[in-house]
């Protein structure tokens, strides 16, 4: 009988490797947690379209808006582990946990498979603005506690917390504006109805270039490319101070090894790919690509940051 179970466990192991090996079999689907349209949105069908050419299938992206990220993640969460659903996030999933009394779906859920980029924040004010530089605002801020605001696209939002790490790191008093969406508030920051916000370089380039507004800072440690001549918060007033927007890919928990390896390896690649590096530093981001060990970390600190403002802040959602 003996003889027999051998050959019957080599036949199996060649069977669970073979199939590793086909994969990808049908179409994998990455499920974006946000609005068609926006930057998380045009980056993933970047991804998307490059994968596919990469493992030599179809690689499609499903929107699933809502709950601030949290609709698209939890389907992911909870979606078989075989590598044909991912899920492509943003700084929210870092900030969520800590804004919601029950989040739908366990952190434990969902295994980081590669942060794909960096994005900073830009601070603005209108074009016109009496605040030429970064030390005008906070001076502006301390003589007349209370008065200066600054707007988001809501609370949940990175701009937001980016704003109110640098005020609790200044120990400012100003007063926060919400938003239903980033574009109302840069539109009324230009219209000066509001003194200034962080915004994304995406969004806040053209107007900076047209004459529009007036970027004062950068959120990252280094310069952006896209506007060379703007100083970092860390240079300017607040030394280490950052606040990124990422974006990264995620799948849920227990998917296989070697099918979690082929998938991180496809998105390496895509990365890269000089045309895609190129738009992505256009979008004002840097472009990464880790393991997802390394990505694993950067959540943590991720984690451990925003957990520490929105507490500090008393920060809930509107």
């Amino acid at each position: 009988m003996h003889r027999f179970i051998k050959p019957l466990v080599a036949a199996v192991a060649l069977a669970a490797g073979l199939a590793h090996a086909a994969f990808p079999e049908r179409p994998i689907t990455i499920v974006v947690p946000y609005a068609p349209g926006g930057a998380a949105d045009a980056v993933a069908r970047v991804i998307a379209t490059r994968m596919g050419a990469k493992l030599g299938g179809s690689v499609i992206v499903d929107n699933k808006p809502g709950a601030s990220g949290t609709i698209g993640a939890s389907f992911v969460a909870k979606a078989p582990a075989d590598g044909y659903t991912m899920l492509y996030d943003a700084t929210p999933y870092s900030i969520n946990p800590h804004l919601f009394p029950k989040m739908p779906y366990a952190g434990t859920a969902l295994q980081p498979l590669s942060l794909v980029l960096l994005a900073p924040n830009v601070l603005i004010v209108k074009a016109d603005s009496p605040l030429k530089n970064v030390n005008d605002l906070i001076a502006r801020a301390k003589a007349q506690p209370g008065k200066l605001n600054f707007a988001s696209g809501g609370s949940g939002t990175v701009q937001r917390l980016a704003a109110e790490l640098f005020r609790q790191q200044l120990g400012l008093d100003m007063v926060h504006v919400p938003y239903k969406s980033g574009g109302p508030a840069i539109a009324d920051v230009m219209g000066g109805q509001v003194d200034f916000m962080f915004g994304t370089v995406a969004a806040t380039y053209p107007l900076v270039s047209g004459g529009k507004l007036r970027a004062l800072a950068v959120s990252a440690p280094e310069r952006s490319r896209r506007l060379p001549d703007v100083p970092t918060v860390a240079e300017a007033a607040i030394p280490g101070y950052e606040a990124y927007e990422w974006n990264g890919v995620f799948l849920p928990a227990g998917t296989p090894a070697p099918i979690a390896a082929q998938l991180q390896q496809a998105v390496a690649d895509v990365l890269k790919d000089e045309d895609v590096r190129q738009r992505l530093t256009d979008l004002g981001a840097q472009p990464i690509g880790s393991t997802p060990a390394e990505f694993a970390t950067f959540l943590k600190k991720e984690d451990a940051k925003w957990g520490e403002v929105v507490r500090k802040g008393h920060i809930q959602l509107d």
